[in-house]
């Protein structure tokens, strides 16, 4: 009996995670949504950040929300649009043989779609049964990833000198 107690308690943390990273995740991608206000196609970037914003805030309110069909054809959607933007933003990246990917522009929006896209990945069918350790620890590392690394940056004001204007004065 205390073993599936203690099953049951886990499984119940595991759940409060998952939920908080959404919400985190939500968060985050509302502020790159935010920071697109600057860029010449801001309306593109938006949506790109903004559908995410609002299905990690419902699966953060409701996790089981991922097995109805509007949300998993959306995410789809989402998914698939990205993905085609990364592989060419990506093949572009490779073909001009930039290694430094944070410091250009086109570098910037390959890993925010990619995020996008593997974290909409993660959260598919996670409704369908209780999260685990592997997918909570994994939305936990990809969490705190993009937070770090934002405030890197912004600590680091000459990592952003070479930076077009509409990059540097959103946040």
């Amino acid at each position: 009996m205390e073993e599936v107690c203690k099953e049951q308690n886990t499984k119940s943390w595991l759940s409060v995670i998952w939920r908080v990273c959404n919400l985190f995740m939500s968060l985050f991608f509302a502020l790159a949504t935010y920071v697109q206000i600057n860029d010449p196609d801001a309306g593109l970037w938006m949506v790109g950040y903004g559908v995410p914003t609002v299905l990690c805030a419902i699966i953060g309110l409701n996790p089981h929300v991922t097995e109805t069909l509007p949300w998993r054809r959306v995410a789809d959607l989402h998914v698939m649009i990205s993905s085609a933007v990364v592989a060419m933003l990506g093949w572009r990246l490779y073909k001009e043989r930039i290694t430094e990917i944070f410091q250009q522009e086109e570098g910037r929006e390959f890993s925010g779609l990619m995020l996008t896209a593997v974290w909409l990945v993660l959260c598919r069918h996670s409704g369908r049964a209780p999260v685990g350790m592997l997918r909570v620890s994994t939305a936990v590392a990809i969490t705190v990833f993009p937070f770090v690394a934002w405030l890197y940056y912004h600590i680091n004001k000459e990592l952003r000198t070479n930076w077009p204007s509409h990059c540097k004065n959103a946040i």
